[in-house]
């Protein structure tokens, strides 16, 4: 099993975790600290020729122009607000979707060149196109001399 299948749920277990910690640990009288907004759902994968990360967020009912997207390291972070729907005259018997501020981290497992990061946003659906670092992009030589015939860097 390779590293990145062990470490490809991690976060929808541990949102799945604190859904029903909370949920529980708020009926049983704890206090639980609820933080506003909410978290979209994403998909994450790779493929293709350059290989490249493709991270899909569910973002229906989002303006586009209230997303933000930044890239730092191997973290991709995803910013934006579904506006609250008027509710004026409404008797609502069920209430799921959610509304407000959000903020997603998504952790990826490789290096991604950030420069060349690219986005689509269509039906509702945020795509992220990261292409995966090369080798020689991420290594770098470092000559080695040999000892008393070191080249003085300041002078």
């Amino acid at each position: 099993m390779s590293e990145r299948d062990l470490f490809a749920n991690f976060a929808r277990m541990r949102r799945e975790m604190d859904e029903m910690l909370g949920s529980s640990w708020g009926r049983s009288g704890f206090a639980v600290r609820r933080s506003s907004g909410f978290s979209p759902n994403v998909d994450v994968y790779y493929c293709g020729d350059p290989q490249r990360a493709v991270v899909k967020c569910d973002l229906a009912g989002v303006g586009l122009e209230t997303v933000g997207i930044e890239v730092s390291g191997r973290q991709l972070t995803i910013v934006g607000e579904r506006a609250v729907q008027e509710t004026e005259g409404r008797v609502y018997q069920q209430v799921e979707i959610p509304t407000g501020p959000f903020r997603r981290v998504v952790e990826l497992q490789v290096d991604v060149d950030a420069d060349r990061a690219g986005a689509t946003y269509e039906d509702g659906v945020l795509r992220v196109d990261l292409p995966l670092r090369t080798d020689s992009e991420v290594t770098r030589r470092v000559p080695v001399d040999r000892a008393g015939t070191r080249r003085d860097v300041d002078g």
